[in-house]
């Protein structure tokens, strides 16, 4: 059976290096080909984005070498050579930094459009982590479709990287607009193999909710826009706050990766 590729996005920086860090080992335990792919725009030196694919692979290869390594040079912007890798892929990696101009904070531009219009999970990770004992994953679920995906890549990496699980549905206060019930938080969880997990319930703002919940967390999964989200914004306030704060690396649900 054909697997589908871990697209890293590359720059030659060092939050590039860890996003290829990362998606080398995502690789290997999903034993997919990984492909790195580097975005040139007009004017970009051929022979620089020659060396950054280059040291990219060797990269790839010294840390697994049991993977299938292919790299390709786009011409354009990277957001639109990733969301358009993102077709057919696993996930889609990128670091925190680089790959375009930053906006507000920690994640760039790139992020924010991969975020808001990939076909797949995208994950952005920062190259500034300290060293933490990382021990379980932490979902962000409100019963829309992107966190229904969530779920299920949250588990699914959790069992391969033999991770705890951890899902928080916060509430807004003042409001029982798209309340989540227990049993309604369980039986989704349950369905998709997550009986182990645990699940917490919780009053307040989602983003503050699952930022102090996942200081032990080796990633956290959320939709890129919830239930609650205004129409016709691709990526959420939750979304943007998680991304911008967290401790660990983010894998983002967007809504084109759920059919929406």
């Amino acid at each position: 059976m054909r697997h589908k590729p871990v697209v890293v996005g590359i720059d030659g920086s060092p939050a590039a290096a860890v996003a290829i860090e990362w998606g080398a080992v995502e690789a290997a335990t999903l034993r997919s080909p990984l492909h790195l792919v580097h975005a040139v725009k007009s004017g970009g030196s051929p022979g620089q984005a020659g060396d950054i694919v280059y040291k990219g692979v060797a990269q790839a290869r010294g840390l697994e070498p049991g993977i299938v390594i292919d790299s390709r040079i786009e011409r354009g912007s990277p957001s639109v050579a990733l969301v358009k890798a993102s077709g057919d892929a696993a996930v889609v990696v990128i670091g925190s930094r680089g790959l375009g101009t930053l906006i507000g904070g920690l994640v760039g531009s790139t992020g924010l459009d991969l975020a808001a219009n990939a076909r797949c999970p995208v994950v952005v990770v920062r190259p500034d982590l300290g060293a933490t004992a990382a021990v379980r994953v932490v979902i962000g679920y409100d019963g829309s479709p992107a966190s229904d995906t969530a779920l299920a890549f949250g588990l699914d990496y959790a069992r391969r990287h033999d991770l705890a699980v951890r899902v928080v549905a916060a509430q807004p206060e003042g409001t029982e607009l798209h309340r989540i019930t227990e049993d309604e938080l369980r039986e989704a969880v349950h369905a998709r193999g997550g009986s182990d997990a645990e699940l917490i319930q919780i009053t307040g703002h989602p983003a503050e909710h699952i930022l102090r919940l996942s200081g032990d967390a080796r990633l956290i999964v959320i939709g890129a826009r919830g239930r609650g989200g205004f129409a016709g914004m691709l990526i959420g306030s939750v979304s943007q706050t998680v991304l911008h704060h967290a401790g660990c690396p983010v894998a983002i649900i967007p809504a084109a990766a759920t059919g929406g």
